[in-house]
């Protein structure tokens, strides 16, 4: 009897379309527990950190080894912001190959796209509060990528810089976005996202919605999420125990840069993308093409609700199907060869 059970919610488990609907509705969840924690440990950080170019790298260094439980607690933020944009990642590839971005949800579907970049900007951001030769040399090149953007690029560059080079007006900038601009407006659009997510359950047909109150939300569903954000914490701890992330040579922005400078893992698949291009194509700059191609690639996914506008349950949509998984299998393949090469 034990055995039945326990292979019927086995196979229940590997169903597709169950592992789909467990990855677009958890990790969702799973996203705003880690961004509660970052919040928490950010704070606490924010006491000790010193945001001068002259003393931004000490200060870490003195987090780490003089304060207690400081290495701690830098490990924790390092590995939470990992764990984010991995979770919001599987989130977002499991919305659009589950076609959940479309009417009624597409203000699902683009309130949720743009807290994807503003978490990818919060990560390069907080890369360069280290000021080491790494985040240094890195911020260096992906603002240097945003200057290739046409028209809008050399504008957006020298914001994010706070002038021609990456100097020590870049990190106060950067310590400004990370602390203060960024927390506002992600806070503001997860509400907005939160809310819209209730407003889909509230106008859900009586009929779903039954099925869906079968098992309320307390205790049953409120211990589903306590129990996975317990283990989200415990990996999240794990991490930060045994792997504390490394602390690299003060940046010198008169230094060349270090040899096999990667960014951070998300940042991957452009940064192997970039290295596809040769350096000029039929008489025009390659790295400009390779931007424009990408830039163009981002903008068709966050505006595909307004191409896949059929609807029904009988439709199907193979040319979007895959699309999507296009999307996914370059994601992951461009980012595994950007770890390998």
């Amino acid at each position: 009897m034990i055995y039945q059970r326990f292979n019927n919610r086995f196979k229940e488990l590997c169903n597709l379309k169950n592992i789909k609907t467990f990855a677009v509705k958890k990790t969702g969840g799973i996203a705003l527990f880690l961004f509660i924690i970052q919040f928490i440990t950010g704070m606490v950080l924010s006491f000790y950190y010193i945001p001068y170019f002259e003393q931004a790298h000490k200060s870490i260094v003195d987090i780490v080894t003089k304060l207690n439980m400081g290495w701690f607690f830098r490990s924790f933020h390092h590995w939470g912001a990992q764990l984010i944009m991995a979770t919001l990642f599987i989130h977002t590839f499991s919305v659009l190959l589950s076609k959940s971005y479309k009417k009624p949800k597409d203000l699902l579907w683009f309130s949720g796209f743009v807290l994807l970049g503003i978490s990818i900007f919060f990560g390069l951001s907080g890369y360069l509060l280290v000021w080491d030769e790494k985040a240094f040399a890195a911020v260096k090149v992906a603002t240097g990528g945003a200057g290739s953007i046409p028209i809008a690029g050399v504008f957006i560059k020298s914001f994010l810089r706070g002038g021609i080079d990456v100097t020590g007006e870049t990190l106060t900038r950067f310590h400004a976005f990370h602390v203060s601009i960024l927390p506002v407006i992600t806070i503001f659009l997860v509400c907005i996202h939160i809310l819209l997510v209730q407003y889909h359950v509230i106008s859900m047909p009586l009929s779903i919605k039954k099925r869906a109150n079968q098992m309320p939300f307390f205790p049953y569903r409120f211990y589903k999420y306590l129990i996975i954000c317990l283990i989200v914490l415990g990996i999240a701890v794990t991490l930060a125990t045994f792997f504390p992330p490394e602390i690299g040579k003060k940046a010198d922005p008169l230094a060349p840069a270090p040899e096999n400078v990667k960014p951070e893992w998300y940042f991957l698949f452009l940064f192997q993308t970039l290295k596809l291009f040769p350096g000029e194509i039929i008489g025009l700059n390659g790295e400009m093409i390779a931007v424009a191609v990408i830039s163009s690639g981002i903008l068709f996914l966050f505006l595909i609700p307004f191409f896949d506008r059929r609807t029904g349950p009988k439709i199907k949509h193979t040319v979007f199907t895959w699309i999507g998984i296009v999307y996914t299998i370059y994601f992951i393949v461009m980012t595994v060869m950007g770890f390998l090469s």
